[in-house]
């Protein structure tokens, strides 16, 4: 059953009468409804258009996390073959809400990681929503580094609300871990193309997404903090969080704008959960094309691109 969200009550309304209608006709077969059927298709399709051609920083937030949103695991399974996961970060244990292994994409061997927030309850637990741990942040380093040994690239799908912000966390060097698998990021002589599939966000993002392509799929959001945390140190109010996301500058068409993303990947209208299949071919397509610019670089010009990268943010505003 599709799930809507709040300012898309019209289209549901829209939706509710056509699945009424095509019971009906399934019921009655003497009945022809197929003009009143193709009506409401349309004026639906027009409703949704117009919905989605003026989502504000906060409707996006909503869309980036729709429970029906692809996530990880589905861009994996439709990208990437062969893939054999690795586990644990041989100091403490395993972090499930970072996935990280080898595989095929596009019959190219490279490292796959990404930040799985799960689709039901019992894998939402398991993965702990996407918010890793530091020893998933030492995993995907020793990840990182061994993808570098092997001269393979790494693809990094990003989706956090943020690093787990648990005592038991901050007991084991979660700030320490973020900024050791940054630092794998930067040093990589391969290239790495890192993709904002839902959220990303803070540090907890960063650790994946510092690479020589950041691309961010069109209803993805990412930022330094989420809009109700900026709101509650702002006004102390969770309630502006839309105030938040519109000052924050969180949306790909903002970060485009400012330099901090290198491509938007466009999602059907609607966003990704309504064309699941479509958003994991555009966003491999949009992988394939950033991996190829570095296609024939040497370890030192790869490093060097990803290092002026970062450099130049925040330059030309």
């Amino acid at each position: 059953m599709r799930s809507y969200l709040d300012f898309e009550k019209p289209v549901a309304e829209l939706e509710a009468k056509l699945e009424e209608l095509r019971a009906m006709g399934a019921r009655d077969g003497a009945v022809s409804i197929s003009e009143e059927v193709g009506r409401l298709e349309v004026k639906a399709a027009q409703a949704l258009a117009e919905i989605y051609a003026n989502l504000t920083p906060w409707q996006k937030t909503q869309v980036a996390r729709h429970p029906q949103r692809p996530h990880f695991v589905d861009y994996c399974a439709g990208l990437i073959a062969e893939f054999t996961p690795l586990a644990g970060d041989r100091s403490f244990g395993e972090d499930e809400a970072i996935v990280g292994g080898f595989g095929r994409f596009q019959g190219r061997p490279v490292c796959v990681l990404g930040q799985e927030k799960g689709s039901t309850t019992e894998t939402r637990l398991r993965h702990n929503f996407g918010m890793a741990k530091p020893e998933g942040y030492r995993k995907a380093a020793r990840l990182m580094e061994l993808a570098d040994r092997f001269g393979l690239p790494v693809l990094a799908f990003v989706d956090t609300a943020g690093a787990f912000p648990g005592i038991e966390a901050e007991e084991r060097g979660q700030a320490e871990a973020i900024a050791r698998s940054t630092e794998a990021c930067l040093a990589l002589g391969v290239p790495n193309v890192a993709l904002v599939i839902g959220e990303g966000g803070s540090g907890g993002a960063i650790a994946l997404a510092t690479a020589n392509r950041v691309l961010m799929l069109e209803h993805a959001i990412y930022g330094v903090i989420s809009p109700e945390g900026a709101a509650s140190i702002l006004w102390r109010d969770q309630g502006r969080a839309h105030d938040a996301a519109t000052a924050m500058k969180i949306t790909a068409q903002d970060l485009l704008r400012l330099g901090i993303i290198d491509t938007i990947v466009p999602e059907a209208t609607g966003g990704a959960h309504r064309d699941r299949d479509g958003a994991i071919a555009a966003a491999g397509g949009a992988l394939a094309a950033a991996l190829a610019e570095f296609d024939g670089m040497g370890a030192a010009e790869i490093r060097d691109r990803r290092a002026a990268k970062f450099l130049e943010i925040g330059r030309k505003l």
